[in-house]
């Protein structure tokens, strides 16, 4: 990896981590939503606690380190390097919110408002992070524990105690916390997903023309992309084509598009959306 590929991973990891953070000790921990995880684990133990310093920021900070200790122990080398950056980095955010902006109630009254921003925020965080094979620690490392050592099905089990952990604000807090908290953790699943999914959206090119050099000349030289060309037949005409196909980010692709549309007018082409292309420029396998 170059250094500009490092550095750019170690500022992706870096926003992602201030993104979390910020959604979880703004929002989340005011107003005790609880939608799984070490941040949810923590809301639910804080009113828990015999001791006023113990506040949920302490207590996720704590979990996260012997959680990291946890890994170090049982992982060993498949402990990665940026997961203990992020999970660090992490604390050390949350710790310093803490100490620069003490919060003892909600910055808004509009719960619903809130509950957006706590899972936008960390949603937003944790897909760029899982984006670049990086997670902000906590239960992701009992999911590396738990995949090297046991055959369970982990994301059925990390699903199945973050509904536990939502579920448990109906015993510590109240109705309405427990239903935002529920609530919380359905659109935090969904929207993960989705963040990742258009982050990695390209577009894939499918060109029938009889003019392959025009398309591939802009694609190989203006565009700096590969292309794969081959003969092909009309069903009905039985002319003879070229099909050629190529993979593009999306400004690339509306470049294309307008190329063809102005110096190959005749020619049929077909644009597809991935989120999972592999290969040199989009995807590490």
């Amino acid at each position: 990896m170059t250094w500009k590929a490092r550095t750019l991973d170690i500022l992706l990891m870096t926003l992602g981590i201030v993104l979390v953070a910020v959604g979880v000790y703004f929002f989340k921990f005011p107003n005790h939503f609880s939608t799984g995880g070490v941040s949810g684990l923590a809301v639910i133990l804080a009113p828990l606690s015999p001791w006023s310093w113990l506040s949920a920021s302490v207590i996720n900070n704590v979990l996260n380190i012997l959680f990291l200790f946890l890994g170090f122990a049982m992982l060993n080398k498949g402990f990665g390097l940026r997961t203990v950056y992020c999970s660090v980095l992490y604390s050390a955010v949350i710790q310093i919110f803490e100490w620069v902006f003490p919060m003892s109630a909600p910055l808004t009254d509009e719960k619903l408002l809130e509950l957006f921003f706590a899972i936008i925020l960390p949603s937003l965080g944790s897909a760029i992070l899982f984006n670049i094979d990086a997670s902000s620690g906590g239960t992701d490392i009992i999911a590396m524990i738990l995949k090297q050592y046991t055959g369970l099905d982990v994301g059925k089990a990390l699903l199945l105690s973050d509904v536990v952990i939502a579920a448990a604000t109906f015993l510590i807090f109240d109705i309405e916390t427990g239903l935002f908290s529920m609530l919380g953790l359905v659109l935090k699943s969904v929207l993960i997903d989705s963040v990742i999914e258009s982050l990695n959206r390209r577009k894939n090119f499918f060109i029938i023309t009889s003019q392959p050099e025009l398309a591939c000349d802009y694609i190989t030289r203006h565009l700096q992309r590969g292309a794969t060309v081959w003969s092909g037949e009309g069903a009905y005409t039985h002319a003879r084509h070229w099909v050629i196909l190529t993979a593009l980010s999306r400004s690339q692709a509306v470049g294309l598009r307008r190329f063809l549309k102005e110096h190959d007018p005749s020619a049929f082409f077909i644009i597809a959306n991935s989120s999972e292309i592999f290969g040199k420029g989009f995807l590490r396998a």
